[in-house]
């Protein structure tokens, strides 16, 4: 069932290996980590949230949004499990910190061609990137990294107390843009309670993508 859509524009994917004991205390216990080529994976992804809408509400206003995630499964399922996501929209932090209980953040946001900067209004949280964008790539090819870490259509949360709930979404594949990464400076990580990653292993870019999602269910 459908309850909504919206559309991620003008997303920067940054990559890093992390080995996955560094991650396990912050990942919930039922989902397992994923590693590809003798790693764990963590990312980070700024883009704009265009169009936002819940069925039968009006739209939201369009706002920027920073995602950091890693890499799980459970019972065959892949996903995204977030540990944390920033956002320049009020209302939509606040609505899904009280609903499905994801990691959101209030945050001051801008950004222009090939840069982006983010800083939480309150405590610990920064990011700036600057890169420049290459040839395009297409959709990831199948059973490629790129694939691996783009090409998820589930999250996970830990939504009402500790019971586990998981989303799923629905858009086509990611058209990719070669991306060199000129400067990146976090502390996402930090604040997360996770060891500073080092420098990226990996970057694209993306246009974007309409999504539609459902609603979250216990599993």
């Amino acid at each position: 069932m459908i309850i909504g859509s919206q559309e991620w524009s003008d997303l920067l994917f940054i990559h890093w290996r992390v080995a996955a004991s560094d991650l396990r205390r912050h990942v919930h216990d039922r989902l397992s980590i994923d590693e590809r080529d003798g790693s764990a994976w963590i990312s980070m992804t700024p883009f704009t949230l265009r169009r936002g809408r819940l069925r039968g509400l009006p739209a939201l206003p369009d706002f920027h949004e920073l995602n950091f995630r890693t890499y799980v499964t459970l019972s065959g399922q892949p996903g995204i499990w977030f540990f944390s996501l920033d956002a320049a929209n009020l209302l939509a932090v606040a609505a899904a910190r009280l609903t499905v209980r994801l990691p959101y953040f209030p945050a001051r946001m801008d950004r222009g061609p090939g840069w982006y900067r983010s800083e939480r209004r309150t405590g610990q949280g920064s990011f700036q990137a600057r890169w420049s964008e290459g040839a395009e790539l297409g959709s990831a090819v199948e059973g490629s990294l790129e694939q691996f870490l783009v090409e998820r259509y589930v999250l996970y949360s830990r939504a009402a107390g500790p019971l586990l709930f998981r989303q799923r979404v629905h858009h086509a594949p990611w058209p990719l843009r070669a991306a060199r990464l000129e400067s990146v400076h976090e502390d996402l990580s930090t604040a997360a309670g996770l060891s500073p990653p080092g420098p990226p292993a990996l970057c694209h870019f993306s246009p974007g993508v309409s999504v539609e999602f459902e609603p979250f269910f216990p599993v």
